[in-house]
């Protein structure tokens, strides 16, 4: 029998190569009909195109034997804790460090700031990506600890997240909309998602899948909600 590590190696080697194989070949296919790049340019492409996928296959690779098995042995404590408030602490901690750690909310803040010209700190949107995650990465272990729908999060949330729409500087609306996409990354998607498994699967209030799912979801409603929230004070000081 194959070794469970060997098994996963070639599952997302085999992955990765159904993943990056089409585009190299959309590639080639612009390159005979429209591109005509010289030959050194399309050397560079495919040579990053490689490393690219090699970091791809790392990174997946060492999701799948260390971030999955970790995060669901950590949900699992937290789900035998009897103290539920710190439950729901040490979830929005892990909430703010993975938020924190997520290259693609480090990337949107660089991007902010020089598209702002230095007027949006790149602190200030990092920052409040992170405790938005972490509040509501807290809020998500308590509904896993007492079995609350998902419905009752997500449709108050974002009723408030249309109500600051209105309030927020215009600066901040199309900034928070993205937000809501890069906080749930690859961090999100395989440590939170597994430690919200992990967890429903210790408390066993409900189906796992019913009760474990759906905290991605509120991971997206975070940045956008406080980013708005931040908008709105942004702009009640700008107007007095």
């Amino acid at each position: 029998m194959m070794p469970t590590w060997l098994h996963e190696l070639v599952t997302v080697a085999r992955g990765v190569i159904v993943a990056v194989t089409p585009l190299v070949l959309l590639f080639l296919i612009f390159q005979v009909f429209l591109l005509r790049l010289p030959v050194g340019q399309i050397a560079e492409i495919l040579k990053g195109t490689v490393i690219a996928a090699v970091g791809l296959f790392l990174f997946l690779f060492g999701v799948n034997i260390a971030f999955l098995p970790f995060g669901r042995a950590v949900g699992a404590a937290l789900g035998t804790l009897d103290q539920t408030w710190l439950m729901s602490a040490i979830g929005a901690v892990l909430g703010f460090v993975t938020a924190w750690g997520e290259p693609a909310v480090r990337v949107l803040a660089d991007q902010v700031e020089n598209a702002s010209s230095g007027s949006i700190r790149r602190h200030l949107v990092l920052y409040t990506i992170c405790i938005g995650v972490a509040i509501w990465v807290g809020i998500g272990m308590l509904r896993i600890a007492y079995g609350l729908e998902l419905l009752h999060l997500l449709v108050p949330g974002y009723a408030i997240v249309i109500v600051l729409m209105w309030f927020s500087s215009k600066d901040f609306v199309p900034v928070a909309a993205d937000a809501g996409g890069v906080a749930t990354g690859p961090l999100a998607n395989s440590f939170l998602l597994a430690l919200a498994l992990g967890a429903s699967s210790a408390t066993g209030i409900e189906d796992p899948v019913v009760n474990g799912f759906g905290l991605v979801a509120l991971i997206a409603l975070a940045p956008i909600m406080s980013l708005m929230a931040v908008g709105s004070l942004v702009q009640l000081k700008t107007r007095q």
